[in-house]
């Protein structure tokens, strides 16, 4: 893509029906541009499907729970709202993103229960996240910034203000040539990179992190049933940082990232091995299924 994503030609649904993607403004005392009282939800449509399209949805709603917000439309029609964007914009492959916010209203300080719960939808057209990582391994940072404890924020909820670190930390990978940044959690555990769950390989079994201070991906869900069904022993555990070193294998899930091998996270190196190729050609196919 190319240019300003406001400056798009589209549709975007806002609160109920299609308007013009520039059209699509809100007003400056929105309270979830001063507080972060907003959730949001990434999904990609393959050839015309959403994948796991009502597990996003439902997950919006929880998040929004979490975050004291109740978002007055059900998962039906979120479905249906994501699909008419799709339908709007022409598009049958297509990144979608959701999002529900706080407006403005009555309240504009820390507190807003009398402001208005708002939603939008925005389809476009988004290729690799990583770019060409899907054939020789991304190139991940170690960030200085650590996932959160859950006593201080809902870790569990697709908050927006839960990105803030996230963003301060690719950004700080993208300066030193990577394409992303691994991130420990507030316990110095192996935890997450800034957008995507973390997998390793050693000796033909899989480790990952256990989810509990961080998002449980969809796409991690998904990979998990894969290794499963291909009676690939997974140890979901806390990871220390220096057990690095030993895995042989690396790769990245996420929605935007599918499923993306890595190459090197800091000084440790990895292959793209088997297992790796094997998950990330087996989730291409299931997507498009």
């Amino acid at each position: 893509m190319a240019g300003s994503y406001a400056e798009l030609d589209g549709k975007i649904w806002m609160d109920g029906k299609l308007i013009e993607w520039g059209d699509a403004n809100v007003h400056l005392l929105t309270h979830a541009m001063h507080y972060a009282s907003a959730v949001f939800e990434g999904e990609r449509a393959y050839s015309g499907k959403i994948f796991e399209s009502r597990k996003h949805s439902e997950r919006l709603l929880e998040s929004g729970r979490q975050l004291d917000m109740e978002i007055p439309w059900t998962v039906d029609e979120i479905e249906a709202a994501k699909y008419e964007t799709m339908k709007g914009n022409g598009l049958e492959d297509a990144y979608v993103r959701v999002l529900a916010w706080r407006g403005a209203g009555e309240d504009m300080g820390v507190s807003s229960a009398r402001n208005p719960v708002r939603m939008a939808v925005a389809t476009w057209a988004w290729g690799n996240y990583y770019g060409d990582a899907k054939m020789k391994g991304a190139k991940l940072d170690i960030a200085k910034w650590k996932r959160p404890s859950p006593e201080t924020a809902p870790s569990h909820a697709k908050a927006a203000g839960l990105y803030m670190i996230c963003t301060m930390s690719k950004h700080a990978a993208e300066a030193k040539g990577c394409s992303d940044a691994m991130m420990f959690d507030y316990r110095g555990y192996v935890a997450e990179a800034t957008g995507a769950n973390i997998f390793f390989v050693k000796d033909g079994e899989v480790h990952t992190p256990d989810p509990d201070c961080f998002l449980n991906g969809i796409t991690r869900q998904t990979v998990l049933g894969m290794l499963k069904d291909r009676q690939i022993k997974v140890h979901e555990r806390h990871i220390m940082p220096e057990e690095l070193e030993g895995f042989e294998q690396c790769w990245l899930t996420g929605t935007a990232a599918e499923v993306t091998p890595v190459g090197q996270i800091g000084d440790y190196n990895f292959e793209v091995g088997a297992i790796t190729r094997d998950i990330s050609d087996a989730y291409e196919k299931l997507v498009r299924t």
